[in-house]
């Protein structure tokens, strides 16, 4: 199994580089993966969407499809797009925590 090293943390992750165990994620975790993004500083936005993805996940045990995460953080596509330039599927869900998603985000 793949690792994941930075800031002296090391982490299981997939072949794609997204964390094998939902269950050890925290805010560190996000702010070690986002390096991974190329994404310096997470800001409240980047939090929104983060909050909120792992929510959606935790309670549905699946990422929510991008139409209902843009109506529910309020964000545009291509705003979700400037705060995670690879997007919310590879970039947003990677920071999240969540597993790669298998369908459409």
């Amino acid at each position: 199994m793949p690792t994941f090293e930075v800031n002296s943390h090391q982490y299981d992750v997939d072949e794609d580089g997204f964390l094998q165990e939902p269950g050890i994620w925290n805010q560190d975790v996000a702010c070690d993966f986002a390096t991974t993004e190329g994404v310096e500083q997470l800001t409240e936005a980047h939090w929104k969407v983060i909050n909120y993805l792992r929510n959606y996940y935790l309670q549905f045990g699946i990422a929510p499809m991008i139409r209902k995460l843009c109506k529910e953080t309020g964000f545009k596509l291509n705003e979700i797009y400037q705060l995670f330039p690879s997007g919310p599927a590879k970039g947003a869900c990677k920071l999240a925590g969540l597993p790669k998603p298998t369908g459409c985000v």
